[in-house]
């Protein structure tokens, strides 16, 4: 028992160390909870085109089906709040997209939180996910006490907000583990009243069809005539219901160089962004998340934008 706490200790004070807002561990188990939830939202469609959605069901609720003996699931979040504005009127991207590619931040950060393991700990066999397999983060995070799933279906964490990206690492190791927290979004409902397409048709159910975040990035077909006008100018996701989410009033600026925001992103007008070529898009874009609509996608949306 004390081995276990010393490991927990050492392992969340060098997530710290790496610029992890937070670290938490949970129990590798089936989510007995999670099941019945993901089960409905998939009969129901409200997947979309995210096939990938439907792969892997038995993998995305048991992560000892991905790491075989895994025994601890390690979340960690990592802020990339940024207080800089783009200019009035021009297409909007979200806040996570403003610098360089998050997967691959992120992914070394874990890397050497996993080589920390191997040196302080000894021999642990395991995988470090960001977005990389059929892993429910946010539900993780939850487990493991880093914050509530809110009405908005994001994870928000108390006094800190929402704008941090969930990644893990599943481990064979034995580790202390942590306790949920409680909800607090009590009567709130600012985000189900601010969603420009009424994604959130309940509290705490998204239906990704109608959330902008998934009309501009997930869906690869034309974006349907239901939505003109209704985009709110975002051309890479959105960020509505956090922006009006009462807990992010808590958010403070990343401190991530990596994350610091192109000066492109901010300083384009809408002209250029109208006037977008695809070798500009490849030049400013290359180590980006916006890489991933690909110069088409991004063009379709801004063109969307002004019908």
């Amino acid at each position: 028992m004390i081995q276990k706490s010393k490991y927990s200790s050492a392992i969340k004070a060098e997530a710290k160390r790496l610029g992890f807002l937070s670290c938490g561990i949970s129990k590798a188990e089936f989510l007995e909870e999670e099941a019945p939830r993901l089960e409905s939202w998939l009969k129901a469609e409200r997947n979309g085109k995210m096939g990938y959605m439907e792969n892997h069901f038995d993998k995305r609720l048991d992560p000892r089906l991905l790491v075989p003996g895994g025994k601890s699931v390690i979340s960690v979040l990592l802020n990339y709040y940024s207080d800089e504005q783009q200019p009035e009127g021009t297409p909007k991207i979200s806040k996570y997209a403003y610098g360089a590619d998050y997967h691959f931040v992120i992914k070394e950060k874990l890397k050497e939180l996993f080589s920390f393991i191997h040196q302080e700990i000894g021999e642990v066999n395991g995988r470090v996910f960001v977005d990389s397999a059929p892993v429910m983060d946010r539900a993780w995070a939850e487990k493991s006490g880093l914050g509530w799933i809110g009405k908005n279906t994001n994870l928000i964490l108390l006094k800190v907000g929402s704008y941090f990206f969930i990644a893990e690492m599943i481990l064979d190791l034995d580790l202390e583990y942590d306790l949920p927290t409680t909800d607090h979004c009590g009567t709130c409902t600012a985000c189900i009243d601010a969603c420009p397409t009424e994604a959130i048709v309940a509290p705490y159910q998204l239906d990704a069809t109608k959330c902008i975040s998934y009309l501009t990035i997930e869906l690869k077909d034309q974006l349907p005539t239901e939505f003109q006008k209704k985009m709110d100018n975002w051309a890479f996701g959105c960020d509505v219901c956090q922006d009006v989410c009462p807990w992010n009033r808590f958010s403070k600026q990343h401190n991530e160089p990596l994350f610091n925001s192109k000066p492109e992103i901010l300083n384009y007008s809408k002209k250029d962004w109208e006037e977008l070529t695809s070798e500009t898009f490849n030049t400013i874009f290359k180590n980006s998340a916006i890489s991933r609509t690909k110069y088409e996608g991004l063009k379709r949306n801004i063109v969307f934008l002004k019908q």
